[in-house]
């Protein structure tokens, strides 16, 4: 037993599921053995070449030191002209914050938006993993509103004019969402903004890191209706569309009151972004979107053969995502079989049994509310995905 006493706040606090899976993965590798990861969001693609060319001339000029602790005014600007140009949004340059990516980005807005276990904030599930956790960190309570694969992972809005109340603060989503693909489009949030309109005090957060990452339709931003302009935050980042994973950086456009409470919170924690991860992010955003578009159209090709696998599976239920790089069967068909000695009791025993039978890594859907479900990435080559799917049936075929 450890000498020292460690918080309650972290005792709390469960490990990411996704993270969790993939060092379990990596402990199979290790070993010599050949996994295929489906339990990661992050793209197999490398950093277009332009982007690290213009972090290395920042490097060389000297861009090293400390950034405000909001971002470069530069970026920042830079980020205001394109939510403007190609999402309706018109957030100024001082209502923007950057951000060590836009995980950091939630975090910040929980921290200054949350008070105690009376603030609630308003989960549409299945939802991102980490959203659920940062909530309860920051002292809020989440209240998850549940959907189902054979409405394509939209809920009923009755729903939600059941769960908002006073102690309502935010409304969070993903949009396309991880780990379902659904998008959500423009007469869903017509919706939201008329149940919201009752309770001024509900601030929407839309987190759109996928924004570029989705098929056969447009995306739109909530925060682009009139009525709900100065009331919604915008998250979004470059991890995604620009395959930017590790070079953490996000950003965040929001009332001025609000963004000016984060760059209070993010001051005190790890103040600003790294200053050439800055100069390349404006490289970015500045280039016309080829190479995202050329990774949207292979995410797309994926999806479809994905899909097209899984129709061998037959007790698995599927949606068809309409962006991300993201599938959520319903598996709940296959709780209670065996194998060996051993009983499938839910998804994470399913992903377990997976992984060391089949060495295909999945995330079970339990934490991104969606217990019934696993999470699969199709961010690996569609060879990757045709032999993961080969794999699965397999092992699936041997549980009595």
């Amino acid at each position: 037993m450890s000498q020292f006493k460690l918080s309650e706040r972290v005792l709390e606090l469960n490990e990411s599921a996704t993270l969790r899976m993939a060092q379990k993965a990596r402990e199979l590798v290790s070993k010599g053995n050949e996994v295929i990861n489906l339990s990661l969001g992050e793209p197999d693609f490398d950093t277009p070449e332009f982007i690290k060319e213009s972090a290395i001339r920042a490097l060389h000029a000297g861009q090293t030191k400390y950034t405000p602790v909001a971002g470069t005014l530069a970026l920042r600007e830079a980020i205001s002209k394109k939510f403007a140009t190609q999402n309706n949004l018109h957030y100024s340059p001082d209502e923007i914050i950057v951000s060590n990516g836009a995980k950091q980005s939630f975090a910040n807005l929980c921290q200054a938006m949350l008070t105690d276990k009376n603030d609630e904030v308003i989960l549409l599930a299945p939802y991102w993993v980490s959203y659920y956790e940062i909530i309860k960190l920051a002292g809020g309570t989440p209240i998850v509103i549940q959907s189902t694969v054979n409405n394509n992972y939209k809920p009923n809005w009755e729903d939600l004019k059941k769960a908002i109340n006073s102690n309502t603060r935010m409304l969070i989503f993903s949009s396309p969402c991880n780990p379902t693909g659904t998008v959500f489009n423009q007469q869903d949030y017509e919706i939201i903004a008329s149940i919201l309109k009752a309770y001024p005090q509900v601030l929407i957060v839309a987190d759109e890191i996928y924004e570029h990452i989705i098929f056969d339709q447009q995306h739109f931003s909530i925060g682009s209706i009139e009525d709900l302009r100065n009331r919604t935050a915008t998250i979004n980042g470059f991890s995604k569309a620009f395959s930017m994973t590790g070079w953490r950086l996000g950003y965040m456009g929001a009332p001025k009151e609000i963004t000016q409470a984060c760059i209070k919170i993010q001051g005190q924690f790890t103040s600003g972004a790294a200053a050439f991860t800055q100069m390349a992010g404006i490289t970015a955003l500045e280039t016309e979107l080829s190479a995202t578009l050329e990774m949207q159209q292979t995410f797309k090709r994926r999806r479809d053969t994905l899909l097209r696998e899984m129709k061998s599976i037959q007790e698995w239920e599927c949606n068809t995502p309409q962006g991300a790089f993201y599938l959520l069967p319903k598996v709940s068909q296959t709780f209670g079989k065996y194998h060996l000695n051993e009983t499938i009791k839910n998804a994470e025993d399913l992903a377990i049994y997976l992984l060391n039978d089949a060495h295909v890594a999945l995330v079970s859907g339990d934490a991104f509310g969606a217990p019934e479900c696993l999470r699969i990435s199709y961010s690996l080559s569609e060879e990757k995905i045709v032999e993961a799917t080969r794999r699965i049936k397999i092992s699936l075929d041997k549980l009595g």
